[in-house]
């Protein structure tokens, strides 16, 4: 268990894992045999119209458990981690009032981190000083700009995938507007739990071939589903950019790369599948770096037993 403490506050529990490891299907069952309510706690669901390649859940899904904070805004727009915490404090708030319990699902962990501890009081964006380290980008790439970034501060580039082009341009970005790294910056950050008990579930497969399986196959349908058509009717429908958040995201990068001439079609599935599978490495990363997590492996035969066991256990019911 973990945040703040005190058996008053109201409970909440958070589900955690790398793509592919079964985060949905766990989600669904819990809810159809506890009274706990989803909040989606994903980066790219929050898009309207992504659905192929973000595995959004579909109406079906949804009819059968409500999700919150998806199709939020258009693939025109940004979401942020601080509005995140924010809109999920609402959504908890709106869930404990009915007499539920919040039960939030996904694999942004940066989201979680800004939930279970606050955030720093970092600048707002800065979309002229964006503009120009996204330029800078478009001419030297940005495993340049990467390496620019170690240079000045190495914490934060080691932590980050070369062409990791969000965070490397927010690092560089709050690099140029304050002078100093992001370490620095976060040091000063006070510690702001939200009023609740928290339970955090952890889906860490021991297998990583199976993940790496699991990945593969999910990729491979996505594309049979449609994904090239998804982002060519949004590239119709929005006025969109690869710069974008919407299109960084896994899966809709490559399928825009192959569009635009830069990725040969035939490479489409490999590259999608490579990505996908660092997102994962990164997910997993950041899940061993969190405290006071219950980590199970989804692998196991008695995976969802002891998940409902853990959650059963901490609401005492």
């Amino acid at each position: 268990m973990n945040g703040a403490a005190g058996s008053a506050l109201p409970p909440a529990v958070l589900l955690l894992g790398p793509t592919a490891s079964g985060k949905t299907q766990l989600a669904l069952e819990l809810t159809e045999k506890l009274p706990l309510e989803i909040i989606s706690v994903d980066s790219a669901q929050v898009f309207r119209g992504m659905d192929i390649g973000t595995a959004k859940p579909d109406a079906a899904t949804r009819a059968r458990s409500a999700h919150a904070l998806i199709d939020l805004i258009t693939p025109e727009e940004r979401y942020s981690a601080a509005r995140f915490r924010h809109d999920a404090l609402l959504e908890m708030a709106r869930i404990t009032k009915a007499g539920r319990v919040p039960l939030l699902v996904g694999g942004t962990m940066l989201y979680f981190k800004a939930l279970r501890e606050g955030l720093a009081d970092l600048p707002e964006a800065d979309l002229a000083l964006r503009a120009e380290i996204d330029r800078d980008a478009a001419a030297r790439g940005w495993p340049a700009l990467h390496a620019d970034l170690a240079a000045l501060d190495a914490h934060t580039a080691a932590r980050l995938a070369p062409n990791d082009a969000q965070r490397i341009q927010r690092a560089l970005e709050l690099l140029r507007l304050t002078g100093q790294p992001l370490g620095r910056l976060f040091a000063t950050q006070t510690q702001r739990p939200p009023p609740y008990r928290l339970l955090s579930l952890a889906l860490a497969p021991a297998d990583r071939g199976v993940l790496h399986s699991r990945i593969a196959q999910r990729f491979a349908a996505m594309l049979h589903q449609g994904l090239v058509d998804e982002l060519m009717d949004l590239r119709r429908r929005y006025r969109l950019q690869a710069t974008l958040p919407a299109m960084r995201c896994v899966g809709y990068r490559q399928v825009w790369e192959m569009l635009e001439g830069l990725l040969p079609s035939e490479q489409l599935l490999e590259r999608g599948i490579f990505a996908t599978r660092q997102l994962a490495k990164r997910q997993l990363t950041w899940m061993k770096r969190m405290e006071d997590i219950e980590m199970i492996d989804p692998l196991a035969a008695n995976a969802g037993e002891r998940s409902l066991e853990l959650v059963r256990r901490f609401l005492a019911i």
